[in-house]
């Protein structure tokens, strides 16, 4: 029998990602926290500040640690046991308990920190989020399926370079393919749907006024999230990979190998 998550109405949970408390960033989640709050009831994680080690560690094994076999497989257990770090099992009731998921981080080396790529490795763990076998199929619960469907996220990232570089033909490469790790790889694997990035281009230059211009823009953008769709990736379980390979048919967009055709038509 497959299990999920359930997410309780109302609850966001905002995961914050920077280290200076003077930044650009901070500016956005002070404003946005508060324009969330008028429709959730928010927790916020900031993890600089609260000291997350986003390190995966033997810690993470418990009564495990030592012993030989799959990392994976052995967070598995260890969550089994009840055998959680208590600053991951406070990030997993938190996220547990969110219908929105909201992950606020500068673009670093065109990808995110990595305080919050262990936030992922540490939080998302077998067990909580994946893991399981659907039962008909037999074929992973991934990719559209995991126990956290159900949830969206709203992506903020904060990038230095401007809108053309970090564009489909620009030098940096797209932005929404540079994140795809994130946003499929993560997300979506473990059944999270992300609405489309909240981009701050040209970061380094922004001044007073400036951000206060980008905050009012984010303000604007939380007030219409609830009329907002996600552009969902395809599910494993579909039908549109194969079985065995779990490649695209060829008929599917046949000749294409760019990341946008895991896009759902």
């Amino acid at each position: 029998m497959n299990s999920f998550h359930e997410p309780t109405p109302g609850r966001a949970h905002w995961v914050y990602t920077h280290p200076r408390h003077d930044s650009l960033n901070r500016h956005l989640i002070r404003a946005g926290s508060a324009a969330l709050s008028e429709q959730y009831e928010v927790t916020v994680s900031d993890l600089y500040a609260d000291g997350f080690d986003p390190a995966l560690s033997e810690r993470d094994l418990g009564g495990l640690s030592g012993v030989p076999g799959n990392l994976a497989e052995l967070t598995g257990e260890a969550y089994e046991r009840g055998e959680v770090e208590p600053e991951v099992r406070r990030e997993q009731e938190r996220l547990a308990a969110a219908e929105l998921l909201v992950l606020q981080f500068p673009l670093w080396w065109y990808g995110p920190p990595a305080m919050l790529k262990g936030w992922v490795d540490r939080v998302l763990q077998t067990g909580f989020a994946q893991g399981e076998l659907d039962d008909s199929t037999g074929l992973p619960r991934r990719y559209g399926d995991g126990r956290l469907m159900g949830r969206k996220a709203l992506i903020i990232v904060t990038a230095g370079d401007d809108q053309r570089t970090l564009g489909p033909r620009g030098v940096s490469g797209d932005l929404e393919s540079l994140l795809f790790p994130l946003t499929h790889g993560a997300l979506w694997y473990v059944g999270i749907e992300a609405l489309d990035l909240h981009v701050v281009y040209d970061a380094d230059g922004i001044d007073g006024a400036g951000r206060q211009q980008h905050a009012e823009r984010l303000i604007k953008r939380i007030a219409d999230l609830s009329g907002e769709c996600s552009r969902p990736f395809r599910r494993l379980l579909d039908g549109d990979y194969d079985r065995e390979t779990r490649a695209l048919h060829e008929d599917v967009h046949p000749g294409r190998t760019d990341l946008a055709i895991h896009y759902r038509d």
